[in-house]
């Protein structure tokens, strides 16, 4: 299973590299890179090593498009994202977490990217201004409540922060591969 997991590292590396310059180049993560994943990868982790693999795979996949599903519900990320997340999570679903862990990961970065954006408008205090005011509007009276500033926000894709997460978590399996040769 270790070269398993290695295969399925660089495979998920190589869709992550193509999503961030399909969103860099035209800003659209296509379906014909995210779709094939998810339908291919637990058929071959079914096949290779068992239904429990494929169930895993499934349970990957929705688990890494999960929390993605709602932000684009809400309107703070794209389809396309939410499709590589889930696509990741099908081809790393050797490990349930993995999928996760890159999900968190491309959040952290584009949030880091999001915030030096807003700094370098001279947003970001604004905005995280705007931000608590948004958090505390639940538990304060109706009357100090206040609306939130959509001119206060940046966009960010997230192609280039789904492929460097996806670096940072192929790196241990490919350097331990690269050991064994």
């Amino acid at each position: 299973m270790n070269m398993a997991a290695t295969i399925a590292m660089g495979l998920a590396l190589g869709v992550a590299t193509s999503a961030a310059y399909c969103d860099w180049r035209r800003g659209q993560i296509p379906n014909w890179l995210t779709l094939p994943p998810i339908a291919v990868a637990p058929l071959a982790y079914g096949l290779a090593f068992g239904p429990g693999y494929a169930i895993r795979s499934l349970s990957a996949t929705a688990l890494s498009a999960f929390v993605p599903y709602l932000v684009f519900r809400r309107g703070g990320m794209g389809g396309g994202d939410v499709k590589v997340f889930g696509a990741l999570g099908a081809i790393t679903g050797f490990d349930v977490l993995v999928g996760v862990e890159i999900q968190l990961g491309a959040l952290l970065v584009s949030m880091a990217v999001a915030c030096g954006a807003l700094a370098w408008k001279g947003d970001l205090l604004r905005t995280l201004g705007n931000a608590l005011v948004q958090v505390l509007n639940p538990i304060i009276p109706i009357r100090w409540r206040q609306e939130p500033c959509d001119a206060l926000s940046a966009h960010v894709r997230m192609g280039g922060a789904i492929f460097v997460a996806t670096g940072v978590s192929a790196t241990p399996h490919l350097v331990l591969a690269w050991g064994d040769l």
